[in-house]
């Protein structure tokens, strides 16, 4: 389940560097204006389409070469299961837009329009509300930008991922670093203070010093926003074969640590806010559309293979967890029939909403505040659950964890072993649980009715 959640995340969930001192924190909740968790009657969309015009070698995500010019289809479906799935949650007020893929700059721009105006004519789309959609900077698709921007969207996320060509050759990629640099600079005209850029380390035969002449060259034109991503080797890519057969090496852990950290000196210097794991801003450019994620907020998701977080309305005051049908053609077939292509429901309980609060919140700088886990679990606040465990006490003696009239989240240097500190945070919280589950389950009933 916490697997599934993280993949909703887009990118590789990346666990090394360090974060940042509580100054420093304190600051990012101000700047992203995150104060408490958002209720039932608003969520954050995210649609999913799931065309590539190639498949890159690393990438394992839900995503498809078409067989067909099927637009005019995609487009009715998309539209079709937004509005059923808006009906479905109840939901009044969408907070943020995220178009992800596969690559949704293939989208036309019409569908983007339509797919917003739906949205609108079901719920409240404020003119401020994030809408995002990623761009793979090809030069096709760039010069769509500005339609792009007609059609609603008011941020761009650009898969540069490389500035060296023979990397993004072998990454699989179609287009070069001029195309990069020539997309973020039409994308930055456009959309000042808006644009993310995504890059991505730990390359086959990548060194410290190319990197960080690299990102020295990439910072010179990006904007205010830039997510850092450690390659990972998933089995069944092209990549994780090559690898596995010596015909290429990627840098050991050893090195992409010191080049995490390295990224995140060299940020810090150019004045960019780490405020999660791999993502950094500057001039309060957070991504807010993601932060509803690490927020525990609902979310609804749009298209084959996208995840979503909402309650349903009329059945009960259960979260669930709900996965549309992978595959487009199927997806199509379901949309068609019954309005929506769900293929899998299913209902978090009060410990596994808690878990993801836990997992998805300390990847935060901020970590988790006392009152955003005060909503989720009015029977039992953080000290009550983690400050008697042996371990939680170890962490906070090694400072790696901090337990105080804040919250809980990770030092700076602990951010770094989040995946090994998770495990026996997790067992903790399942066994405090059962300790007291007869009030939690009392008091969140209560809240809920």
């Amino acid at each position: 389940m916490l697997k599934t959640f993280l993949t909703a995340c887009r990118g590789p969930v990346l666990f090394v560097g360090r974060g940042f001192s509580s100054d420093v924190s304190v600051g990012v909740s101000k700047l992203a204006g995150f104060s408490s968790p958002t209720l039932s009657s608003e969520a954050s969309l995210y649609v999913h389409w799931p065309y590539c015009l190639r498949r890159c070698s690393y990438c394992n995500f839900n995503k498809y070469i078409p067989r067909s010019d099927n637009q005019d289809v995609m487009s009715e479906c998309l539209q079709r299961e937004t509005e059923t799935l808006l009906r479905l949650s109840h939901v009044s007020r969408v907070t943020s837009v995220f178009f992800g893929g596969g690559t949704p700059s293939l989208a036309r721009p019409s569908t983007i329009a339509a797919v917003l105006e739906t949205v609108a004519r079901h719920a409240a789309l404020s003119e401020s509300a994030e809408v995002t959609l990623e761009v793979n900077p090809t030069p096709i698709l760039s010069s769509k930008l500005q339609d792009f921007l007609h059609a609603g969207v008011n941020r761009f996320s650009i898969g540069v991922q490389s500035l060296q060509d023979e990397d993004l050759k072998v990454l699989g990629r179609d287009h070069t670093s001029q195309h990069a640099l020539e997309t973020v600079g039409e994308a930055r005209a456009l959309c000042p203070g808006k644009v993310s850029v995504d890059v991505m380390f730990g390359r086959p035969g990548q060194s410290i010093a190319s990197w960080e002449l690299e990102l020295d060259e990439l910072l010179s034109v990006c904007d205010d926003h830039i997510s850092l991503y450690q390659l990972t080797l998933e089995r069944g890519t092209q990549l994780f074969s090559q690898v596995q057969k010596g015909q290429l090496s990627v840098p050991g852990d050893d090195i992409t640590a010191i080049m995490y950290e390295s990224a995140r000196k060299i940020l810090q210097k150019r004045g960019y806010l780490q405020y999660e794991v791999s993502n950094f801003a500057k001039n309060g450019a957070i991504s807010q559309h993601n932060m509803s994620y690490w927020k525990a907020s609902q979310y609804i998701g749009v298209g084959p293979g996208a995840h979503g977080r909402f309650i349903p309305h009329g059945e009960g005051a259960c979260r669930e967890a709900r996965t549309q049908t992978l595959e487009p053609e199927v997806w199509v077939r379901e949309v068609q029939q019954r309005g929506h292509g769900t293929r899998r429901r299913i209902p978090l309980q009060h410990l596994g909403q808690l878990e993801e609060v836990l997992v998805m919140g300390l990847r935060l700088i901020d970590g988790i505040t006392h009152q955003h886990w005060q909503f989720f679990s009015p029977g039992a606040d953080l000290h009550q659950i983690f400050s008697s465990s042996c371990e939680v006490q170890d962490l906070q003696q090694r400072d790696l964890l901090i337990l105080d009239n804040r919250g809980l989240r990770c030092s700076w240097q602990g951010l770094a072993f989040l995946d090994s500190m998770l495990p026996n945070l997790l067992l903790q919280l399942e066994e405090m649980f059962f300790v007291v589950h007869d009030r939690f389950s009392c008091v969140y009933s209560t809240v809920l009715s």
